[in-house]
């Protein structure tokens, strides 16, 4: 059944296109993620579907029955409220139920007046009422429903008290995530609702909208997230929408083939065409009645076919590469025994931590945990309380700064990076900034009017431009479309110094990352892998030792250890079958001493000296054997 539909949907602003004859449908139930480079309208989409914009024409139909509910990127949550009351007003009609339940609780609670007896009857009538609708309602249920989406979505007990207006704008966030899904609507509209959440609360979040029973569309560049649970891919580009079925890497697989499809089919029609032209050309030049009508009648059909569109290739950032200038030691980092707390918050303590040239490692923790202030740290913008940290010899460290703080909102983006890159000649820096997508006059808008993603791209070719050794990235990802952090991912696996990187993109840390570092209050727990063996590691510590044991070694090592590994614990077990055997030995032979013992306490025994004496000896013998025995499992043990 069709929940949400759009026909034709058109959308301007001035001169620009944005949205061209927008056509799709959505069904009851279907998880559908929307993509698509920065720019492109997908959240103008969803405030024409939210009714926030009005589309230039086109239609939109929404199932009248349906409660639409939508998480916009960009909020301005206000509220005098603490966290736990501005979430407890989405039950507000549970909330009036429970007072009137009360007023007729004390009703009920008066003496009874038997000139009065409707009265009373009616008071029954509204109490059984009030309570039936308030139990279906999940009136005793949806205190603990709070309580697990604001622990789920990284709220603490103590936090519930905090008022509304003094949380940061990532936490205000969380907070209107936290009311859109505890009111529970038919349509789930979500624009970038992994934004703000560390990895704990999206792998929460992703669990929560699997088993969802709504409709959900839902913005994303996290393409983990979006593999996790989406189940049909919209993509939105140039004004115009392809719909695949599929979740992202199925919908990556799908377009691939359509533009090859689309593209054969142009080349062939092409190549028709052509071939048609020189035909025409061709009776034309014979000059004779006949072949000129033959020519005109041709250049009618021809005239008649209609003419596919070149398949338009997607603008990438084609040149994004990290050089270095000079190569460092391989000691890049070492960190002993750091310490840093705010007040009587401890960040972390005891943190050890060593980088050798060339790793590419992440950084990874609950939010608040001290990631960046650890960064700062590294680069002596921050003192820490105890400890040392040092870096190697001809280190140089390159930042990048996910509040993009270091860019100057009234310079031209032609002028930022001039500024810092003062040699570069002007074709230089235009090639730069056009290999990062800054063409013609976009060079000389101002970073202020710039979105979160060309920001970040501004960031990206600075770092580039630098030519730094040793990357700390802290959400290097943050606000890039999919190209943008695919090309990224490309740089930095082809990067020969040294990458540290703090990130919550999954897809992201699966593909550079070799080393995770999971940052607690009580220092760094290190994982020799990507994100999936990290999380695999964690659910199951005992797999992959051997892996780890064998990590930095040549094959010809490995392949030695491995021998003499397979030999000792031949060996060990040659060892336990021993012990195993002659502790049986040993236990048999110890029940026969104590029947011998017994033996010699039968009369017929004692009373009879040659028989007492052959038991003595057989005594004697046993308890000679069992004392060797004994020596022999003492040096196995």
């Amino acid at each position: 059944m069709i929940v949400l539909s759009c026909k034709n949907i058109h959308k301007n602003y001035g001169i620009d296109v944005i949205l061209k004859n927008i056509t799709f449908n959505i069904n009851q139930g279907e998880n559908v993620g929307l993509v698509g480079p920065n720019g492109a309208g997908k959240s103008t989409l969803f405030k024409i579907i939210n009714k926030q914009l009005e589309p230039d024409s086109g239609d939109i139909f929404i199932d009248k029955n349906k409660k639409v509910g939508y998480l916009s990127q960009h909020l301005s949550l206000q509220s005098e409220n603490s966290i736990y009351n501005e979430v407890l007003y989405v039950f507000k009609d549970l909330l009036n139920l429970e007072n009137k339940l009360t007023k007729l609780e004390d009703e009920m609670n008066k003496p009874y007046d038997a000139s009065n007896k409707d009265y009373h009857n009616k008071i029954i009538k509204d109490y059984t009422t009030y309570s039936e609708l308030y139990t279906n309602r999940g009136g005793y249920t949806y205190k603990a429903e709070i309580n697990k989406v604001l622990k789920g979505l990284g709220f603490l007990e103590e936090d519930y008290l905090k008022p509304i207006n003094i949380l940061s704008g990532g936490q205000k966030t969380r907070v209107s995530l936290c009311k859109l899904l505890l009111s529970n609507p038919d349509i789930l509209l979500l624009d970038e609702p992994t934004n703000h959440l560390d990895l704990d609360a999206i792998e929460w979040l992703e669990e929560y909208l699997i088993s969802y029973k709504g409709t959900i569309l839902v913005i994303s560049h996290d393409r983990f997230f979006l593999d996790s649970i989406t189940n049909k891919t919209f993509e939105l580009s140039n004004g115009y929408m392809e719909c695949y079925n599929g979740s992202y890497t199925q919908y990556i697989e799908l377009k691939k083939k359509a533009y090859e499809e689309k593209l054969k089919a142009y080349k062939l029609q092409q190549s028709e065409l052509n071939r048609q032209e020189e035909i025409i050309e061709r009776y034309r030049s014979f000059n004779r009645e006949k072949s000129i009508r033959a020519a005109e009648s041709r250049q009618k059909a021809l005239d008649k076919i209609e003419r596919l569109e070149a398949p338009i290739k997607e603008k990438k950032i084609t040149r994004m590469k990290f050089p270095t200038q000079i190569k460092s030691g391989n000691d890049i980092l070492h960190v002993e025994n750091l310490s840093k707390s705010y007040g009587d918050k401890i960040l972390f303590q005891n943190l050890s931590l060593d980088i050798k040239r060339g790793e590419r490692t992440a950084l990874i923790g609950e939010n608040g945990r001290g990631k960046t202030t650890l960064f700062k740290i590294l680069m002596d913008k921050v003192k820490n309380d105890e400890g040392i940290c040092v870096l190697g010899k001809n280190v140089f460290i390159g930042y990048y700064d996910q509040e993009q703080s270091n860019l100057e909102p009234e310079k031209t983006v032609l002028d930022e990076i001039w500024d810092d890159f003062p040699k570069l000649t002007t074709t230089e820096v235009r090639n730069a900034l056009a290999a990062f997508l800054f063409t013609g006059d976009d060079v000389f808008k101002k970073i202020s009017t710039l979105s979160g993603g060309e920001k970040c791209r501004i960031n990206i070719l600075k770092l580039m431009l630098s030519k730094s050794n040793f990357l700390l990235l802290d959400e290097p990802t943050n606000h890039l479309d999919i190209m943008s952090r695919e090309a990224l991912e490309d740089a930095i696996l082809n990067y020969d110094g040294t990458v540290l990187v703090i990130s919550h993109d999954r897809y992201f840390l699966n593909k550079v990352i070799e080393k995770i570092h999971e940052l607690n209050i009580d220092g760094i727990k290190t994982y020799l892998g990507n994100y999936s063996y990290y999380i695999e590691k964690k659910k199951n510590p005992l797999r992959f030792e051997e892996d780890e044991e064998f990590e930095g070694k040549t094959k010809t090592q490995i392949k030695q250890e491995k021998k003499k590994k397979r030999e000792a614990q031949q060996l060990e077990k040659q060892k336990k079958l021993k012990m195993k055997t002659l502790e049986q030995s040993i236990s048999d032979l110890e029940g026969q001493i104590e029947e011998l013992q017994n033996q010699l306490c039968l009369e017929e025994v004692y009373s009879n000296p040659k028989k007492s004496e052959e038991i003595r000896k057989d005594l004697s013998d046993c308890e000679d054997q069992l004392e060797k025995f004994y020596e022999e499992w003492e040096n196995m043990v």
